[in-house]
């Protein structure tokens, strides 16, 4: 027994290549060691009251410190971050567990950062050190960044899930965040991408580096196409809806994080059983918006992920044409379903209405279903990371010398509205 968990202990090792425990030998260790005990600590206020329900404006400016033995914990906008949690089906004691159990893992990639990336032992959280600026940004514009998710709640934006400084006297002041990871689970991902959308310094050697997890990029993916069907218009409109959010906030060089895995013969059985379809329903309604009084029966139609039917194109991405709607089937399509629920006086037509309006769809029955996309053989995990990046001054000096050192060519500082067309121009030119 014991020879056989010392081969799996390997068997995990080798699996994670780039992907390090942190433990009591680590550099890492004590920080992480009272990263855990911080979290621990700081999310249990949010156990014992409930996130809640309508956020105020003292929620977007709360600060609390904690202080301990030998550090301080001081959490920002708490009561903002459970209450998204909590839209995220996610219970505080489940985030707790994980944040607080076992050891972190180290993640180590070719990324140019020079943060430091942690990962909880479940691989379902990353953290990620930042600076006081980026944090300031975050929590300056976090009512926006609700905003959007309320409105857009399958964004395919990063999710956010707390804001932290630690402080050990005399030896450390670190800022860090703590984010839903877009691969989870990711047992059987072997490559991820970070696409920006341009050429010049976009390209990752495979063969080099054989400790660090690949993340590949824009040069690496040229041939390759995210095959999705009729999902291609939800994905194509989602982004611009994205970006354009992103625009407004006068940032850039954010990335479309993008991986694969082929989907097994019983999940491409099962996809379109109505047992199935109803588990995708409920993952995908938020239940708060949906009837609770009895009054009269009736059956909401809900929109299918293959059925093409899409709201309409909110941004221009280049091109006079827009994405339209498109009512054709093919014989992978699903017919619409018809879930019986209980309903006030509004109409279906409204209920439907409201449903394209926040730009829904219904999600995959997976354990990360908002950053996930399932495919007619493939699926993908997806999602928009980095938004820190503000066009200042120091930008657009770097878009000067970059114009021209890097003559006709397409390089990632631009002005926000360039990246974002650019970004979404990429995205649907390699969907299909």
């Amino acid at each position: 027994m014991q020879t056989r968990r010392r081969w799996w202990h390997l068997r995990q090792q080798c699996r994670m290549l780039g992907v390090f425990e942190i433990n009591p030998e680590h550099e890492f260790y004590h920080l992480t060691s009272v990263m855990k005990n911080g979290l621990h600590a700081a999310l249990q206020p949010s156990i014992d009251v409930p996130a809640p329900h309508e956020l105020a404006a003292e929620h977007f400016k709360a600060e609390e410190t904690q202080i301990h033995e030998d550090f301080e914990m001081q959490t920002f906008a708490g009561p903002v971050f459970a209450h998204l949690r909590s839209s995220l089906g996610l219970t505080e004691e489940e985030y707790q567990h994980s944040l607080s159990n076992d050891h972190y893992l180290q993640f180590v990639s070719n990324s140019k950062s020079k943060a430091d990336f942690f990962i909880t032992n479940n691989k379902r959280f990353f953290l990620k050190t930042q600076s006081k600026r980026e944090v300031q940004f975050l929590l300056s514009n976090l009512q926006a960044y609700m905003d959007h998710l309320e409105k857009y709640p399958h964004s395919l934006i990063v999710k956010f899930l707390g804001v932290h400084m630690i402080v050990i006297p005399n030896e450390i002041k670190k800022y860090f965040i703590v984010m839903q990871s877009v691969f989870y689970p990711d047992e059987r991902i072997n490559i991820r991408y970070d696409i920006k959308g341009c050429e010049v310094g976009r390209w990752t050697d495979p063969a080099k580096g054989n400790h660090i997890i690949k993340v590949l990029k824009d040069n690496n993916f040229e041939g390759e196409h995210i095959t999705l069907g009729h999902q291609k218009s939800w994905l194509v409109n989602q982004v611009k809806i994205d970006t354009t959010f992103l625009r407004g906030l006068n940032v850039l060089d954010y990335s479309l994080l993008l991986a694969n895995q082929p989907m097994h013969r019983d999940e491409l059985e099962g996809r379109h059983s109505l047992a199935n379809i109803i588990i995708r329903t409920t993952k995908s309604l938020d239940l708060d918006d949906s009837p609770t009084e009895a009054h009269a029966p009736c059956t909401i139609p809900l929109l299918d992920d293959h059925s093409g039917q899409q709201p309409p194109d909110t941004t221009d991405c280049g091109s006079d044409q827009r994405q339209h709607a498109r009512g054709e089937t093919t014989g992978d399509a699903t017919p619409l379903q018809e879930i019986n629920c209980q309903a006030t006086g509004t109409s279906t037509e409204m209920e439907l209405q409201e449903f394209h309006n926040k730009h829904r769809r219904l999600l995959p029955n997976f354990e990360n279903a908002i950053h996930v996309l399932d495919g007619p053989q493939h699926r993908y995990f997806v999602g928009i990371i980095d938004i820190f990046t503000v066009y200042g001054l120091k930008k657009r000096l770097e878009n000067l010398w970059k114009r021209v050192r890097f003559p006709g060519r397409a390089f990632s500082t631009v002005s926000p509205p360039a990246y974002s067309q650019r970004f979404c121009q990429w995205v649907q030119n390699h969907t299909q």
